[in-house]
This record gives structure tokens, C-alpha cells and sequence, in this order.
């Protein structure tokens, strides 16, 4: 069930970020048309496509953590009896859980200090369009990796579970022909 919740977030995140890049590159690509055969451009074009790219960054992050599609070495971590590989994953997630807590702190603070400091183009909360998106990041983040560790703790990982990145050598290719 939560699994499912988790999941329907993440696919939400997809489309947001595909959204983001969509309005990135017509954004960017008008700018450039505009300055070279008009000499004028779109004035909020570099802020919201900062912006954009910032928020594509937290985003993915949580939609690679949940698809296990961060890039690491297994070359320990493989080697190891059951025993090891689990502790060896409750050890990273709660180094993990730590680091979410240290990045939901840093930038919910951020984002009440600059709550009322306005962007120079668009004239819209800092705190809320930029430094947001680390507290999302960290939300998102921390509830994939309790629900992981609750998996972990019940007994309810696969042993193939049990290595939670990805060699580059694991990573699908596209069509070589």
C-alpha cells in the first residue's frame, strides 16, 4: 500500500519534471531566437529556467532513490553473506536518513529566511519557488528510506533488494544498431 503511494508520487515527480524540461527548452530556445533575430528576450527566461533545472535536479533525486538508479560500486557489498548486506544497507540508510534530516533542516531555515526576499526577474518568494525544493527533496527522500528500512527490519526485502545501487555495468542501453 504505501509502496503504491510512494510509487504514484514518484511517476507525479516524472511528470513534473518532464513538464519543467519541456518549458526549459522552449523557454531557453525562444530566448535565443528572440535575442538573435530581434535583439530583445524574455526577461524571466534565465531565473525560471534556474529555477526549473534546480527543482529537475531534487526531484530526480527522489524518483532515482525509489527506482534504485543512483549510480555506486557493489564490489564489497555483493561479496558479503545475507547478515553482511543487511547491515551493510541499515547502516547507508540510516547515514541516509541523517543526511535528509541535515538537508530538511538547511533548507527549511533557508526558505523562512528568504520567504519574503523577492527574484529580480520574476518578482516570486525565493524561499518558496528555490528553497522548497530541498525540502521536498528531503521528505521525499526520508519516506522512501523508512519505508525500505521498515522492509528491511520486517523481513520483507528480497536478498536482491539487499544492494541498493546500481554498477554502470547494470544500467539499461539503448538500442547499439
Amino acid at each position: 500500500m504505501i509502496k503504491r503511494l510512494i510509487n504514484g508520487a514518484c511517476h507525479a515527480m516524472a511528470v513534473l519534471m518532464v513538464g519543467a524540461l519541456a518549458v526549459m527548452v522552449v523557454l531557453v530556445f525562444a530566448n535565443v531566437v528572440l535575442r538573435y533575430a530581434f535583439n530583445s528576450g524574455i526577461a524571466i527566461s534565465e531565473e525560471l529556467s534556474r529555477w526549473l533545472f534546480v527543482w529537475m535536479t531534487f526531484l530526480g533525486a527522489v524518483v532515482a532513490l525509489n527506482e534504485r538508479g543512483h549510480l555506486g560500486t557493489d564490489a564489497l557489498v555483493s561479496r558479503l553473506p545475507v547478515a553482511g548486506k543487511k547491515l551493510c544497507l541499515l547502516a547507508g540508510h540510516l547515514l541516509m536518513l541523517y543526511i535528509c534530516w541535515l538537508l530538511f533542516q538547511g533548507s527549511l531555515e533557508q526558505a523562512r529566511l528568504n520567504w519574503e526576499t523577492t527574484s529580480a526577474a520574476m518578482e516570486v518568494s525565493v524561499g518558496l519557488f528555490f528553497y522548497a525544493s530541498g525540502v521536498v527533496c528531503a521528505v521525499g527522500c526520508g519516506v522512501i528510506l523508512l519505508h525500505e528500512l521498515w522492509r528491511l527490519v520486517t523481513g520483507q526485502l528480497r536478498d536482491d533488494e539487499l544492494i541498493g545501487v546500481r554498477e554502470s555495468e547494470d544500467m539499461p542501453t539503448g538500442n547499439p544498431h
